[in-house]
């Protein structure tokens, strides 16, 4: 006998539906069902069925006698009776419910995509309507029935998510389409209904799909995340993600690697590996491929350069490749993980379900790529490197020279077709010593082309004159090139050569030549018109790897590459005063100077500017620190760190600083002060709190010793976060006093500020509101007292929250209106939410929800391009507490799952466990009791951890509920 409850309630024995009884009776028989194998006592039946009607006993077992006349022919059913109720036992597979499970996870195991598509196929079909749709759910159960229709949405959706890998996006189409009608706010199945239209074309369909989703997230109070509006930007403009370099000009030949690649990719294939000599054209070749190859992936083609062999430059590490590709593929700065393993599981979920291609350049090892190989069924990469890929690593294609007559055609594509024409022995002889290779020869055509007078044989003369370098050496057209340049572009290229980072912008290059930027535009133009360098963006200019070994054949004087750092390091210094200008006071001295150092007209413009170079400064730091620079390294390092603590790339900032701690001479207290204040801010960043102790402890004598008081100060505060966050609250407050002591005897009224609000921060922790609002507003006088607008609008919200606390609403909405107009005033945008988010919670606690809603609102359209993961998370939260006051649980519980989504990618304990408060009130409340004892432990447990007093607020609130929740 089979039981049926995804429909309407069945029973069917060898094929024939069986009749169940009345309703009564109907009812008695999902309740056995819901809590099947299990035992039901006769009084919850009872409490269950009838609801608290005076009911006989005689009535319940009356209904069991006939409900086992129902089931006794099966022989594979019974009802037994326990010593206080009533016992269905059925088997596994007899109940829908149970095979729907058993079928979803077996898909979720197997490897194969078409077998799990088979199996969640049988699962999705088992459903026949709305769960139990033909009974009265509170007559069997009430709010403790779990309603299963979330695990069908998830099974369509992971059913269309395979359909989409194979190629299927008609069926995947067909079952999205019903589904995100019925609940248009689902991100993941828009995304999957929009990837299906687009995939058949359909971008019209694309675009309303998208506009209902934002509709119906704009009534949560939410915004669509970035997959969604790179899928809507793809179909309103037809132009999906992609950063491939414009097809190699002049492309001749390869045919029989081009078809290995476009074969491999028709087969679904992982990756191509593509390996070859330098010059040989792996580079031209995979982009060539890839440009031909658009149309099968169109859903993004991505290029990420390896520095697998650059000279003189580190390989690029798998944590930036990922933040690189992550970045291109619409994933917001802020929102890139810190580790390796989330970058990595963040790029294959961006990834799965598109078709996707990624070419992975000059790759040093298979161990550097194997992170980057998509997995997701659809998508393909093309790895280029010198040396041949693993067995697992991709289909090997293995370039050689060019054919003679592929050479000769590549020659003849690439200069006037007049010269040419009837010269076809001259031009053999040319690709001859070019050695047939694809760069030489595109040299030797750019130096003929730029030489309107010269005849073939002149070029060809000047080829064999050079000297005993072999046939097919390739190297005789670079050397020809480079003798045709006038001695400023010989010097130019030269320098190139040892260049530390993969490219140059024309300030960068006049430092290193020593010239004025309009001459180092004009020595680096007349590079790239002879083919010896490539303009990577506008006025960016890079070397290929043959041609950089080549012209560091002669090291640049160690003068040329110091002016460089010095740009390096005041252009560096500048940008980051103009971009944080907090840490003005902070920076250290550079004591160098620089004649190019470009000039920045905001913060944005010194953002950019860092974010372009970034790059070329961790290679500089390397560069210095090989060669016995180690005020360049460490100095770099220090300035760095809060670029690199913004974009959460903590490899790069924890590794720079570890250099330049190994570089700083022994007895250099300034150097190593400052080298081991910034590590402990980066380690307790990582949550290595031990470490933070340890590191910002060896700092603090190095200041006292230093006599800068100032740097002191900033240390104990540095000692007194992850003091704070290991739950030594005592610990912490006494360090902050000291810094406070500090800054007072320095007469830093900013950094008094600072110490006072973390110190506030604390009290308000504990419960010490008074002690706090002394604390705030002392910060606050202190930062209006010397026209420090931005603090002031931080230490304005700061006291605000306490004000809030103590119930003085009207201060408090004061204040952040004040902290708003500061904060506008100063284009702090940051700040400027926070308050305008604020003032939404004080119109909440006053019971104004619309106006609440609607400074939510502005606060989240300020903050739409601000990189900071706590505010987004904050903004969560307070939208989520709104709209649970409102009475909108489904808009309460999306927002506090967003907040723990936010925190959770973060690592903000704290935040993490406000967040699974909020989604436990909001289960509470919606009487999902059972699903929400998880979040009150969670937040229970994690508060205690961080001996945070709102653990005993979830203990005492848990204590005072009498349904599942009250239970630890």
């Amino acid at each position: 006998m089979e039981f049926r409850m995804l429909g309407p309630l069945e029973a069917w024995h060898d094929g024939v539906p069986v009749p169940l009884g009345d309703q009564q009776q109907r009812f008695v028989l999902v309740v056995l069902l819901l809590n099947a194998n299990k035992p039901v006592s006769t009084a919850r039946l009872t409490e269950i069925v009838w609801a608290g009607r005076e009911t006989k006993p005689t009535l319940v077992r009356g209904y069991i006698k006939r409900l086992r006349d129902v089931v006794q022919d099966a022989g594979d059913v019974s009802i037994e009776t326990t010593p206080t109720g009533y016992l269905l036992r059925l088997g596994d597979d007899q109940l829908d419910t149970v095979r729907f499970t058993r079928l979803r996870a077996e898909a979720g195991r197997t490897g194969d995509p078409r077998q799990a598509i088979e199996l969640l196929r049988e699962a999705v079909a088992l459903w026949r309507g709305r769960f139990l749709e033909d009974i009265d759910i509170d007559r069997v159960g009430g709010p403790d029935v779990v309603f299963p229709e979330e695990s069908l949405s998830d099974a369509v959706g992971d059913l269309a998510e395979l359909e989409l890998g194979i190629g299927d996006h008609r069926s995947a189409r067909d079952r999205l389409r019903p589904l995100v009608r019925s609940d248009p706010a689902s991100q993941k199945h828009a995304e999957l209904l929009m990837r299906a239209l687009l995939a058949g074309g359909d971008r019209m369909g694309a675009l309303r799909v998208f506009r209902s989703t934002h509709d119906a997230l704009a009534g949560l109070r939410m915004e669509p995340g970035p997959v969604l509006r790179n899928l809507a930007a793809r179909a309103e403009h037809g132009d999906p993600p992609s950063s491939l370099p414009s097809r190699p000009g002049g492309f001749t030949g390869r045919a029989a690697e081009l078809a290995a690649i476009e074969a491999a990719a028709a087969a679904g294939r992982r990756a191509v590996w593509v390996s070859g000599a330098p010059g040989v054209g792996k580079t031209g070749l995979a982009v060539e491929a890839a440009h031909r190859l658009r149309d099968r992936f169109p859903d993004g083609q991505l290029l990420a350069r390896l520095n697998g062999f650059t000279p003189g430059v580190a390989e690029t590490s798998v944590g930036d490749a990922l933040t690189e590709l992550l970045i291109e593929l619409g994933v917001p700065a802020e929102q890139i993980p810190a580790t390796v393993g989330r970058k990595v599981s963040l790029y294959q979920t961006t990834l799965w379900g598109t078709r996707t291609l990624v070419v992975l350049d000059n790759a040093a090892s298979a161990e550097q790529i194997r992170p980057l190989l998509p997995e997701a069924d659809g998508c393909l990469a093309i790895v280029t490197s010198r040396r041949m890929g693993d067995a697992d690593t991709g289909e090997p294609v293995r370039l050689s020279p060019l054919p003679p007559e592929e050479a000769a055609e590549l020659f003849h594509a690439l200069t006037d077709p007049p010269r040419v024409r009837g010269r076809a022995a001259e031009v053999a002889l040319i690709v001859k010593r070019c050695g047939f290779l694809p760069m030489p020869v595109r040299v030797a055509a750019a130096l003929f082309r730029r030489h309107a007078g010269w005849p073939l044989d002149h070029l060809l003369h000047l080829l064999e004159e050079g000297g005993p370098w072999g046939e097919d050496d390739g190297i005789a057209a670079v050397r020809v090139s480079y003798q045709q340049l006038g001695e400023p572009q010989r010097a130019m290229f030269r320098l190139l050569g040892s260049l530390p980072g993969p490219d140059v912008d024309v300030a960068g290059g006049a430092a290193l030549a020593g010239c004025d930027v309009a001459e180092a535009r004009e020595l680096l133009d007349d590079l790239h018109e002879v083919s010896l360098l490539e303009e990577a963006a506008p006025e960016r200019y890079q070397m290929l790897d043959p041609l950089k070994e080549f012209a560091a054949v002669e090291p640049a004087p160690r003068q040329a590459l110091v002016r460089l750092l010095d740009f390096y390091l005041v252009t560096l210094a500048a940008a980051v005063g103009a971009a944080y200008p907090f840490d003005r006071a902070q920076l250290p001295s550079t004591d160098r100077s620089c004649p190019v150092t470009p000039v920045f007209a905001d913060a944005g413009a010194a953002l950019r500017w860092i974010a372009a170079e970034r790059d070329n400064l961790v290679a500089a730091i390397r560069y210095a620190a090989r060669h016995d620079l180690p005020g360049h390294t460490w100095r770099l390092a220090v300035l760095l760190w809060r670029f690199f603590n913004t974009t959460n790339q903590f490899e790069d900032w924890i590794g720079t600083l570890e250099l330049a701690w190994r570089t700083v001479p022994a007895g250099d207290d300034y150097g190593q002060a400052h080298v081991l204040l910034r590590l402990a801010t980066a380690h307790d960043r990582r949550g290595r709190l031990s470490e933070a102790l340890e590191l910002a402890a060896q700092a603090l004598p190095k200041w006292r010793r230093l006599g800068d008081t100032r740097g002191e100060a900033a240390t104990l505060c540095a000692l007194a976060i992850p003091t704070m966050e290991l739950g030594k609250h005592d610990q912490a407050m006494a360090h902050l006093e000291a810094a406070l002591a500090k800054y007072e005897q320095t007469e830093d009224r900013r950094g008094e500020a600072h110490a006072l609000s973390m110190l506030g921060y604390l009290n308000e922790l504990h419960g010490n509101f008074d002690a706090a609002l002394g604390q705030h507003s002392a910060a606050a006088r202190m930062l209006r007292e010397i026209g420090h607008v931005q603090g002031l609008a931080h230490a304005l919200n700061n006291l605000g929250s306490v004000q809030e606390h103590l119930g003085l609403l009207t201060e408090a909405l004061a204040g952040y209106t004040e902290a708003h107009a500061h904060a506008a005033e100063v284009g702090d945008r940051c700040v400027e939410a926070y308050a305008l988010n604020n003032i939404g919670n004080v119109h909440r606690r006053q019971g104004r929800f619309a106006e609440a809603v609607r400074y939510h609102d502005k606060a989240r359209e300020v903050a739409a391009n601000v990189p900071d993961t706590d505010l987004r998370t904050q903004l969560y939260l307070d939208r989520g507490a709104t709209a649970l006051a409102q009475g909108a649980h489904r808009e309460a519980l999306a927002a506090s799952k967003a907040a723990l989504d936010l925190a959770d990618g973060a690592g903000n304990r704290a935040y993490q466990a406000r967040a699974h408060r909020g989604v436990a009130e909001t289960l509470h409340s919606m009487g999902k009791h059972e699903e929400a004892v998880a979040h009150w432990t969670a937040a229970e447990t994690e508060f205690d951890a961080l001996d945070l007093p709102e653990a005993g607020a979830v203990r005492e609130k848990r204590a005072s509920l009498m349904c599942a929740c009250g239970s630890g």
